[in-house]
């Protein structure tokens, strides 16, 4: 039986000071996955936001079972069924979670709200949705970026749903929570809802993905069946070369640590942590949402105050008292948040600004800035880093989500820190901008920087890491060397810790 059409578009384009996307052509499937691939800047996110009534587009018409589309807002494309969980999040982090999923809807009675009411019809729904683990009175701001990932698309799928847009649902889920969400889209397109699935993880397209659309630079490069498409051909399709992989890690002679946590400790989240990493480690942490993987690492550069433990630097003999991040960087300890937009950028802020905000005193003259010395250092790093923007003093939250990753990135690169801590340092980033990531953790590994490394896909720390530490429940409970790791050893070593109690909340 052939497919029936559920959306088209002929002709999309948008202008803004340049083009960013030029004359798109593109059908949508009845009950079908497309998967929605390209490097970042490619346009994927823009042409999704016009879909779901975020932006106009400056040409070409759009058809929604054969009646013209044009939604003036979200709104209007929401009551048509159009639905989209963006990778930025947009939850209300001082509601709780039922709150931010029925806000807009919530039941009431003479103008007071009906609490239980809600939260038994969140309950519900988180269930039905295999989320029962996560409290729907807890505030949304409490929950870990994962689990408030797993919130917003739970709230997508309240109510009339016909098109739901994923834009890289997965980046900060766990293996468990993505075979959750994929029973969810396979349910979905058993009830004939078409999906959209943008997403720089090929072997998550090549699992749920019918066929697969690739842009570059804003054009349409080609759709196909993704049966038959192997990654290498879509790789090719995206960044228009091949991407090669990174290379074996060598073998680490003897050495002092860089960095040394003793007994680290925040109850209930960080319990008694301990682990080194020596000059030119890279060092991975995996384990589930809520594990505190990104706990320890806020402990580690003075963000939380831990309740006992020591961290010890440089081989030295005493402990080295961290009780701020300000005090994390003099003492040579730089962060990638997991969060960059509100963490780690001042986005309305150049890429200038962003790259030297943590090294002033390379760019200053007894208190006076010194203009083309800071112009002079970010250029340096955006051409080894591959930014993608018009010009150097554009606005950093202008820019796509990989070269904002970027712009951190070159802020601790020119910083030069001896240890970097990166928590998630992937999150919502290309195959090509990923692979001049790694080249640079690479080469800071080779310049005897100690690097630690949280991530939710097992994948990437199985192939840039030398050793693997696996969080669960709040504990270290097994570093796995290089050669003795396989995916499901990791997995069973995440799990562990959650085997002889009850559910947690995290």
């Amino acid at each position: 039986m052939s497919p029936t059409p559920y959306l088209r578009l002929a002709g999309i384009g948008k202008r803004y000071a340049t083009p960013v996307l030029s004359d798109i052509d593109l059908t949508l499937n009845r009950g079908e996955v497309l998967a929605l691939t390209g490097e970042n800047g490619a346009g994927k996110s823009t042409l999704s936001k016009i879909v779901a009534g975020l932006i106009e587009p400056s040409s070409g018409e759009m058809w929604l079972e054969d009646a013209p589309y044009r939604p003036e807002s979200r709104h209007a494309a929401e009551k048509l069924g159009i639905r989209m969980v963006m990778q930025e999040l947009s939850l209300l982090p001082t509601l709780s979670v039922a709150e931010n999923l029925y806000l807009g809807h919530l039941p009431q009675r003479a103008g007071f709200l009906r609490t239980t009411e809600l939260n038994a019809m969140a309950a519900e729904h988180m269930a039905a949705i295999g989320l029962d683990r996560i409290d729907p009175r807890q505030p949304v701001g409490e929950l870990g970026i994962g689990h408030q990932q797993m919130v917003e698309i739970a709230r997508s799928l309240i109510g009339n749903c016909q098109l739901l847009i994923l834009d890289e649902p997965t980046a900060m889920l766990t293996p468990h929570e993505i075979d959750r969400l994929f029973e969810q889209i396979a349910q979905l397109k058993a009830k004939k809802v078409s999906l959209v699935y943008i997403s720089h993880r090929l072997g998550e397209v090549e699992a749920i993905a019918d066929r697969v659309c690739v842009l570059r630079d804003g054009h349409h490069v080609e759709t196909r069946p993704m049966a038959g498409s192997s990654q290498d051909d879509i790789v090719r399709l995206m960044v228009g070369r091949d991407v090669l992989a990174s290379t074996i890690r060598p073998t680490l002679p003897p050495a002092a640590p860089l960095l040394r946590v003793d007994a680290l400790s925040r109850a209930p989240v960080v319990q008694e942590v301990s682990f080194e990493v020596r000059p030119g480690e890279i060092f991975g942490i995996a384990g589930l949402v809520g594990s505190g993987r990104t706990e320890l690492l806020r402990l580690i550069f003075g963000a939380d105050r831990a309740d006992s433990g020591a961290i010890y630097l440089h081989g030295e003999a005493s402990p080295t008292p961290i009780p701020s991040p300000q005090e994390a960087v003099h003492r040579g300890i730089g962060m990638i948040t997991e969060d960059r937009k509100s963490q780690s950028l001042l986005l309305d802020k150049s890429i200038v600004v962003n790259t030297t905000l943590a090294t002033l005193n390379r760019v200053t003259r007894r208190g006076w800035l010194k203009p083309l010395r800071e112009r002079a250092l970010t250029r340096e790093l955006a051409d080894t880093l591959d930014i993608r923007c018009h010009t150097l003093e554009q606005a950093v939250g202008e820019l796509s989500g990989g070269n904002q990753q970027k712009v951190v990135l070159a802020r601790w690169l020119l910083r030069d820190c001896d240890v970097l801590l990166l928590d998630e340092p992937t999150r919502g980033v290309d195959i090509g901008a990923r692979a001049d990531i790694y080249q640079q953790m690479e080469k800071m590994a080779a310049d005897g920087k100690a690097l630690v490394v949280v991530s939710s896909d097992l994948r990437e720390l199985m192939e840039i890491c030398d050793r693997i530490g696996v969080m669960s429940a709040g504990r270290l409970v097994k570093t796995f060397p290089r050669g003795e790791w396989e995916q499901q050893t990791l997995l069973e070593a995440a799990f562990s810790g959650y085997s002889k109690q009850a559910p947690q909340q995290s």
